[in-house]
C-alpha cells in the first residue's frame, strides 16, 4: 500500500489539476474513503496549503485563488513540451503580452538541471519554423481571460475598442467565442451598438469588463467559421477576380478561406474572388501557386502581373 504521505501529495496534485472535485471523486481517485480525504485535506492545511471545501451543486475541494505552489518538477519530455510550446507561441502570436513567452521561457530554463537545460537550449538555437512570424502586438492577457470567461458563462462585456483607423469606441458585446487565426486573436459575437454580429481583434481592445447581463449564443454558432467569413468580407481597395486552371479540391487545399472565395466554373476551372490592398503582393501570390491563370479584374492586376514577369525575366537573364 502507498505511504500516506504519497497519498497526501497525490491529493495536492489533483487539487492543482482538477479544482472542484468532490469528496467522493477524490476518494475514488485516491482509492480511500471520504473520511480519509478529509484527513488528508486537514494535513495539507496544517502544512500551510489553503484548501477550501465548498458545498452545493458546484461545490468541491479547491486551493484558494492566488495561492502559488512551489516550482513544479518536470521530466525531460514535459520540459521539452513546455519549451516547444512557448517557442511556437512566441513565433505564431499565440502567446499573450509583449514579453510573457520570453520571461516564462527564461524562468523555466533557469530551474532546469544543467544537462536538460543544455538540451533545451540546443532545440531553441537550432529550431527552424517555416511559418512567418506574427506581426504586430500581442493581446493583453487580462482582456483574453475576461472574454474567455464571459463566453463560457454567457455574460455580456463592456469593451473599449480602437478600430483599424484608430477611432476609439465603447460598446456592449456578447462574446460567442475566441478564435486564433493567422497569427491574430479575435472574438466574435453580438455587438449591441450596431445590433449586428461583429468580429474584434483582441490586440485592439483597450479594456474589457464583464457585466451581469446574460446571453445565449445562437444554436450551432461556429465562431471559427464566422471569423473567417468576416475577415474575408473586410473592405479593401481592390476587388479581384481570377480564373485558375486547377481543380476546386486542389484550390481549396492550397488557398485558405480567408484569402477569398472559390467556385467552380463551367469549363472545370476555379474562380477566385478576393479583396486586396496590395496588387503587387497579389501578383506574387498568384505566381507562387504555380497554376496558369486569367485575370478578369481589375486591369491594374494584369499590369502588376506583367511587371512581375518582366522583373523575373530580367533577373533570370542577369544570372551568370
Amino acid at each position: 500500500m502507498d505511504h500516506p504521505v504519497s497519498r497526501v501529495l497525490a491529493l495536492l496534485e489533483l487539487l492543482q489539476a482538477r479544482p472542484g472535485l468532490t469528496g467522493p471523486e477524490l476518494a475514488e481517485r485516491l482509492d480511500v474513503d471520504e473520511r480519509t480525504v478529509r484527513r488528508y485535506t486537514a494535513r495539507l492545511v496544517d502544512l500551510g496549503i489553503p484548501v477550501q471545501a465548498e458545498r452545493g451543486r458546484y461545490g468541491g475541494y479547491r486551493l484558494l485563488p492566488g495561492y502559488r505552489l512551489p516550482p513544479l518538477m518536470l521530466t525531460g519530455d514535459e520540459a521539452a513540451s513546455v519549451v516547444l510550446g512557448l517557442l511556437a507561441g512566441r513565433r505564431s502570436g499565440l502567446s499573450v503580452g509583449e514579453e510573457a513567452a520570453e520571461s516564462a521561457l527564461t524562468k523555466i530554463q533557469r530551474v532546469l538541471p544543467p544537462r536538460l537545460r543544455e538540451r533545451v537550449a540546443a532545440v531553441e538555437q537550432t529550431l527552424g519554423l517555416t511559418s512567418a512570424p506574427a506581426a504586430g502586438p500581442n493581446p493583453d492577457a487580462a482582456a483574453l481571460f475576461t472574454l474567455a470567461e464571459a463566453a463560457r458563462r454567457g455574460r455580456r462585456v463592456r469593451l473599449s475598442y480602437r478600430d483599424r483607423e484608430g477611432a476609439a469606441s465603447d460598446r456592449e458585446f456578447d462574446p460567442y467565442g475566441l478564435v486564433f487565426h493567422s497569427g491574430r486573436w479575435y472574438t466574435t459575437g453580438l455587438d449591441h451598438r450596431s445590433g449586428e454580429l461583429r468580429t474584434f481583434r483582441l490586440d485592439r481592445i483597450r479594456s474589457a469588463e464583464q457585466g451581469e447581463a446574460g446571453f445565449e449564443p445562437p444554436e450551432g454558432f461556429d465562431a471559427v467559421q464566422r471569423v473567417v467569413e468576416s475577415l474575408g468580407s473586410v473592405p479593401w481597395t481592390h476587388e479581384v477576380e481570377v480564373v485558375l486552371t486547377t481543380t476546386l479540391a486542389e484550390a481549396r487545399h492550397r488557398i485558405p478561406p480567408a484569402a477569398g472565395s472559390l467556385a467552380g466554373t463551367a469549363d472545370g476551372r476555379v474562380l477566385l474572388r478576393a479583396r486586396a490592398q496590395d496588387l503587387a503582393g497579389c501578383a506574387v501570390m498568384l505566381a507562387g501557386l504555380g497554376w496558369p491563370f486569367t485575370v478578369r479584374r481589375p486591369d491594374a492586376l494584369r499590369t502588376e502581373v506583367r511587371a512581375l514577369a518582366a522583373r523575373l525575366t530580367e533577373w533570370a537573364e542577369d544570372t551568370p
